[in-house]
């Protein structure tokens, strides 16, 4: 979420969330498989509430970037 958070637009799009895969590679030295985790995340945040899924890697946030 802070990293969708950090984009800081309403809407935006998959390819913005894979511009932290460096950084968050370098949090998580052993998850070999960063850009899968960051959609299934997409995933669990859309369930939860936080962001609508708009069409194939669009997304919007549903309450304002803080």
């Amino acid at each position: 979420m802070r990293c969708v958070e950090a984009i800081g637009k309403q809407e935006f799009q998959l390819d913005d969330v894979y511009a932290f895969e460096n950084v968050l590679s370098r949090l998580y030295p052993n998850n070999r498989h960063v850009r899968q985790k960051i959609r299934q995340q997409l995933q669990v945040l859309r369930d939860k509430g936080y962001i609508d899924f708009i069409s194939r890697g669009y997304y919007r946030l549903r309450q304002p970037a803080l």
